[in-house]
């Protein structure tokens, strides 16, 4: 019967010298991820199309590995042009940016 009271103070112990020690919860609005470098970008053929901007294929990130989204036309937005999606080094790690319109 000694030995039950000795255990529950041990577990309190240990339970109270680990919330002591726990990190403070921040908040972030970009996780990174440490990529490798994608692949070079597939050839696709396109055809011009009036009223139409084709957006280029790109390599994306799943988390476990790199996988292709095929290009695709998208309506025209006058006075915009589109920027294709793109990686960037940041640090040692790479980020992709997704495609956007930007004003001329």
């Amino acid at each position: 019967m000694v030995m039950r009271p000795l255990v529950l103070a041990a577990v309190l112990g240990v339970a109270t010298a680990a919330g002591v020690h726990a990190p403070a919860a921040q908040a972030r609005t970009y996780v990174g991820v440490d990529v490798r470098v994608a692949p070079p970008p597939r050839y696709e053929r396109m055809r011009v199309r009036p009223g139409y901007v084709w957006t280029p294929g790109y390599w994306r990130w799943n988390g476990r590995r790199h996988y292709w989204v095929a290009g695709t036309y998208v309506l025209a937005r006058p006075g915009y042009v589109y920027v294709a999606p793109r990686w960037h080094a940041y640090g040692p790690a790479w980020r992709l940016r997704d495609g956007y319109w930007q004003r001329r």
